[in-house]
């Protein structure tokens, strides 16, 4: 990817038209990131449809949560959502949900920029598998560093190990 590409990307926040889109790149998305951590087994059952029902709601949100979407020549290429903490004790009250991205334009800028969309230069914390080396070097130049807390979550019937990672 050219960073002529990356240069003409739109960041913007996420509208209810781009759900079936969104599904479409989450589901692309969970198979590029997790199909060395979960089976083939468990991503059968994972579409696009499912993940576009899951945006349906997650649209819907209120103004706590800042949601972007990233388009490169006007489809979405990857999203972001962060808000408020999850946690029963948070490290932080803010907290990065999610930051995906397909991989084809990994390495283009794009990442950042959604990002610092969400983001920004604020505090906040995040889950994130422990073994995505390539997400662990992002977020260590975003300035986040593992806390010492762990979990193990469940995704899709099966379980990820997930490092906290604060700033």
């Amino acid at each position: 990817m050219s960073t002529e590409v990356a240069a003409e990307v739109v960041v913007r926040p996420i509208r209810d038209s781009d759900v079936e889109a969104l599904g479409r790149v989450h589901a692309t998305c969970w198979h590029e990131t997790y199909d060395h951590l979960i089976s083939a087994a468990a991503f059968e059952h994972l579409s696009p449809r499912r993940m576009a029902e899951l945006w349906t709601h997650m649209a819907a949100r209120g103004d706590e949560y800042n949601q972007f979407a990233a388009l490169v020549d006007g489809e979405i290429v990857g999203f972001v959502g962060s808000g408020p903490a999850r946690d029963e004790n948070p490290p932080r009250e803010r907290e990065l949900y999610f930051i995906y991205l397909l991989d084809a334009y990994h390495g283009t800028g794009i990442g950042q920029k959604l990002f610092d969309a969400a983001c920004g230069d604020g505090p906040g914390y995040l889950w994130v598998a422990s073994d995505n080396p390539r997400a662990h070097r992002f977020y260590a130049r975003n300035g986040f560093v593992a806390d010492g807390a762990d979990q193990h979550v469940p995704f899709l019937g099966e379980e990820i190990h997930e490092v906290r990672l604060v700033r």
